[in-house]
């Protein structure tokens, strides 16, 4: 599995504004942003994620998987305090 596979799980499962994905191997990150987490905490953000990759971190294809979940204003203030992207 490959970054553009798993972005391709979450775009066609969630439909986020955003979704930046970069690993490879078994280990990856993810970047998502969208409205939608407005009012969630960040377990519950997590588990958005989490939801459409299940069956790939369950075999053990994803093995490691870092989120970070943003709405789009988090996004905006946290790529201007840590140039992101």
């Amino acid at each position: 599995m490959d970054s553009a596979e798993i972005k391709e799980l979450l775009d066609a499962a969630l439909q986020l504004q955003e979704i930046h994905v970069k690993g490879e191997g078994s280990h990856f990150e993810v970047i998502a942003v969208d409205e939608s987490f407005n009012g969630m905490s960040r377990v519950k953000k997590q588990q958005t994620i989490y939801g459409p990759l299940m069956e790939h971190i369950s075999t053990n294809t994803i093995h490691a998987l870092s989120i970070k979940a943003f709405t789009p204003e988090e996004w905006a203030r946290d790529k201007k305090l840590n140039s992101l992207f």
